[in-house]
């Protein structure tokens, strides 16, 4: 009887101590698994902000392809923008030269006019000579007047005074006052010999304006009232130019060939066969 029960509490302690051996031994590895799943999770954890550095890398790599690209365009810009003031500083030049240019013609006309008293005083010392020659005198002019147009009525000082104050002011920039004053003139001067310029100069201080629609119709107003005028040409190259600015294309290439055929080798002329070539350049240009 003690026997046995020596052998079962032996066998109870051996079973206790096998027990305790396997939790021993299963500790440790669930403590293992623990720091195995931490590590994993740092490791997910850095996984993560690397994958957000390169997302902020990406980012910032845009930005600067996009800076890149605002200064290649803010280039073009700057570039276009010369192109734009050399073919504006070009386009004043040319018409400073074309002013100056008429303005000499029209001092020389000037001059002309200024001298028409002595030819009034050579009529009459035609006159006191006899009467056989005073009448030869008429009739020689009666036949001038036969042949061409009579030569308009030579500008009065009060006349020349407004149409120079005028003037003055487009040749100073002050379109305004220009365009006042040419319209003045011509409302009280509407048949002077000046009128046919003030009507030029008034569609000149309109066209600089960028006021086409009143430009055109001054330049053709001078060129329905005064169609012998010297600012005829130049009047008509203008309504081409002028109809262009209007986006009227078809009518300004026809008036341009009109000037090409009515003044052939003018100034006018040089200047609407350049126009036109510019024209059909641009159209070409278009096309493609």
């Amino acid at each position: 009887m003690k026997t046995r029960l020596a052998h079962r509490l032996v066998a109870s302690v051996g079973m206790a101590g096998a027990f305790a051996s396997a939790m021993l031994l299963a500790g440790p590895a669930s403590a293992q698994d623990s720091r195995l799943s931490l590590a994993e999770r740092v490791a997910r954890l850095e996984q993560q902000a690397q994958n957000q550095d390169k997302g902020g890398i990406g980012l910032v790599n845009q930005v600067q392809a996009l800076q890149s690209q605002l200064q290649q365009q803010q280039g073009q810009i700057e570039e276009l923008q010369h192109q734009l003031q050399v073919l504006d500083d070009k386009s004043k030049a040319q018409y400073v030269d074309l002013d100056s240019r008429l303005g000499r013609l029209e001092g020389g006309a000037a001059a002309g006019t200024k001298a028409a008293p002595a030819a009034a005083g050579t009529a009459a010392g035609a006159a006191a000579g006899g009467p056989a020659q005073a009448a030869g005198s008429a009739a020689g002019a009666s036949g001038t007047a036969a042949g061409t147009t009579p030569a308009p009525t030579p500008a009065t000082a009060d006349e020349q005074s407004a149409y120079d104050t005028a003037f003055n002011a487009l040749r100073g920039g002050d379109y305004a006052a220009a365009s006042r004053g040419f319209r003045d003139f011509i409302q009280q001067h509407p048949d002077s010999a000046l009128a046919p310029n003030a009507w030029y100069w008034l569609g000149e201080s309109y066209y600089v304006t960028t006021n086409y629609s009143v430009a055109l119709e001054a330049f053709k107003r001078l060129l329905t009232q005064f169609p012998q005028s010297e600012k005829a040409p130049d009047a008509l190259l203008k309504v081409g130019y002028t109809q262009y600015e209007l986006k009227q294309v078809d009518a300004a290439k026809a008036t341009l060939q009109d000037v090409l055929k009515k003044y052939p080798g003018s100034k006018a002329a040089s200047l609407a066969q350049e126009r036109l070539n510019r024209i059909q350049l641009q159209s070409a240009q278009s096309a493609n």
